[in-house]
């Protein structure tokens, strides 16, 4: 048993514990990213066909009316399968049906409705049983299985500061073995802004949540682990485990699971290219108004745009083997930004620290009441701002090791 399970108390979803609000029966009207990244014109491009993800979470519930025929409980290896079709929270299952929901009988819709799940219990919150904790996979092992599966995709909305030699091994062999891993980056922004595994771990894409002008969360963590954004707040998310209405949260774990299904839709429409190039492209495209070259510690490269992908035929994805997040990933984690300003300059040779004590994600509200949905598909997205304490900070200048 890896050290990654002894420590899966520290590890904990990262949608926020909001006091939900009873989401309208119609559910998907509540899923404002879906109009504002032009889901219905991209699916008449790609719909996620031929994708499998794998959900590393709290386990997925096949049987709800957006993932039944979705989930692929049967290629979970024996090793790691259990439990891995129960979920204590809701948590997994709200995370499977953001990437791959049919949207059912009026329920979640997915952003790539013919991608398929596999899923992966790693998080044991919500489980009371003891047995049922110490048979839960480590993260790493899961991971590892993940990486011999047929899913392209590793999609991890969870994390804590705990730095897990075990799980930087597995991730490495996961990217060696040609898979794309997404994270959400944490909620703890306001408070001590840790550096969120898995999402800083090299080869990791660690993504960011964001509202509908593109403003990122004033709970999102920021560093520069921080890769790119994607919708995170105001979300229909099931309210618990008992799976019978929807609530509004926010959360990176939600932004995860959308980036993750954004290449998901990009992959099938070019299944030829490598996880490498799908990223690229995500890169390429992403909504900013600051340098390329100049990722901010807020939004990283910009929002998730995978309709300016799919809407080119022409479009470069660049050389197959090589990592776009190359400098990142060879140069590593420098210390998280601050909390209540834009981060200081940093060594770029500075590394991060190996954690000794949990990170738990806490409650965090909107940084913007705005709505303008164009953000998400206008090629000059301008919503690289964050508001903390009453002050707004321009962040689109903010680079990762400035």
């Amino acid at each position: 048993m890896s050290t990654a399970c002894a420590v899966l108390g520290a590890f904990v979803i990262v949608s926020s514990g909001l006091a939900p609000s009873a989401v309208a029966a119609d559910v998907q009207s509540k899923q404002w990213y879906l109009n504002a990244m032009d889901a219905q014109g991209m699916w008449k491009i790609s719909t996620g066909k031929g994708i499998k993800v794998a959900v590393l979470d709290t386990g997925v519930n096949p049987d709800t009316s957006s993932l039944k025929g979705q989930v692929l409980g049967d290629e979970v290896p024996q090793a790691v399968s259990y439990n891995a079709t129960e979920d204590y929270t809701g948590h997994g299952t709200t995370m499977a049906e953001l990437i791959a929901g049919t949207g059912a009988g009026g329920s979640l819709q997915g952003l790539a409705p013919d991608a398929k799940i596999v899923p992966y219990r790693v998080v044991t919150e919500g489980v009371k049983n003891s047995t049922d904790k110490k048979k839960t996979p480590s993260v790493a092992d899961a991971i590892k299985a993940a990486a011999d599966s047929d899913a392209q995709i590793m999609s991890m909305s969870f994390g804590g500061d705990i730095l897990d030699p075990d799980e930087e091994k597995a991730v490495k062999y996961a990217h060696s073995k040609g898979k794309l891993l997404f994270a959400s980056t944490g909620n703890e922004a306001e408070t001590k802004n840790f550096i969120g595994y898995p999402a800083a771990y090299p080869y990791v894409v660690g993504v960011a949540a964001a509202d509908e002008e593109g403003k990122v969360g004033d709970f999102s963590e920021h560093g520069n682990y921080v890769d790119l954004a994607a919708p995170g707040l105001n979300a229909p998310v099931w309210c618990d485990a008992t799976f019978g209405s929807y609530c509004e949260k926010e959360g990176t774990s939600i932004a995860a699971a959308i980036a993750s299904a954004s290449a998901a839709l990009i992959w099938s429409a070019h299944p030829n290219w490598t996880a490498n190039q799908v990223l690229r492209s995500l890169i390429d495209t992403a909504g900013r108004d600051w340098p390329k070259d100049q990722p901010s510690n807020y939004l990283g490269y910009g929002l998730v745009r995978p309709r300016k992908v799919l809407e080119n035929n022409s479009v470069n994805p660049g050389p197959a083997n090589t990592d776009p997040l190359s400098y990142e990933n060879g140069t590593g984690v420098t210390e998280a930004s601050s909390s209540t300003s834009p981060s200081p300059s940093v060594s770029a040779s500075s590394q991060a620290q190996k954690k000794t004590s949990g990170g738990q994600t806490s409650v965090a509200k909107s940084s913007s009441e705005g709505s303008d949905n164009t953000m998400w598909i206008t090629l000059g997205a301008a919503g690289a701002v964050v508001v903390i304490g009453g002050g707004a900070f321009a962040v689109v200048r903010s680079r990762r090791g400035a």
